[in-house]
């Protein structure tokens, strides 16, 4: 049973779902790192207008933007909510407050280097795909 499988929708678990296993699917492929894979999964269900290679302004921010801060899947997702919101400012805040105070409480940091350094590598695996699924759900309520 996945974190978010007790307390939502049945239309927004699903979409959930979807999303974490299609952003575990992309970040397995080892075409793409966590934070493109979680964009990828934002832009093909919530932006599919847009082309495939916006995924790429992603690539950066993997393994912690390359230094080991910040959580490379929650930057991606934080990248999505302003490619899906687009002006509203007010709202992206609000809802990046959420994914970071979510994530904080789930892994106790965002912070790529602490969080690898006390789990197994896998971890980001299963980081992809978790905030994947809740970026998925924040967007679709």
């Amino acid at each position: 049973m996945t974190w978010f499988t007790k307390t939502l929708s049945g239309e927004t678990k699903e979409l959930a779902d979807k999303c974490r296993l299609e952003a575990e699917a992309y970040y397995r492929s080892g075409s793409y790192n966590c934070s493109e894979a979680v964009l990828a999964v934002v832009r093909d269900y919530f932006r599919p207008d847009l082309p495939q290679e916006i995924v790429q302004m992603a690539s950066g921010f993997g393994g912690g933007s390359g230094s080991g801060c910040i959580c490379g899947a929650v930057s991606g997702a934080t990248m999505g909510l302003g490619l899906v919101l687009k002006n509203d400012k007010k709202q992206i805040s609000q809802l990046t407050r959420e994914l970071h105070t979510w994530f904080k409480e789930k892994y106790g940091v965002t912070c790529c280097k602490t969080i690898r350094t006390t789990n197994p590598k896998e971890i980001c695996l299963v980081l992809t795909g978790e905030v994947a699924g809740k970026i998925a759900e924040m967007l679709n309520r």
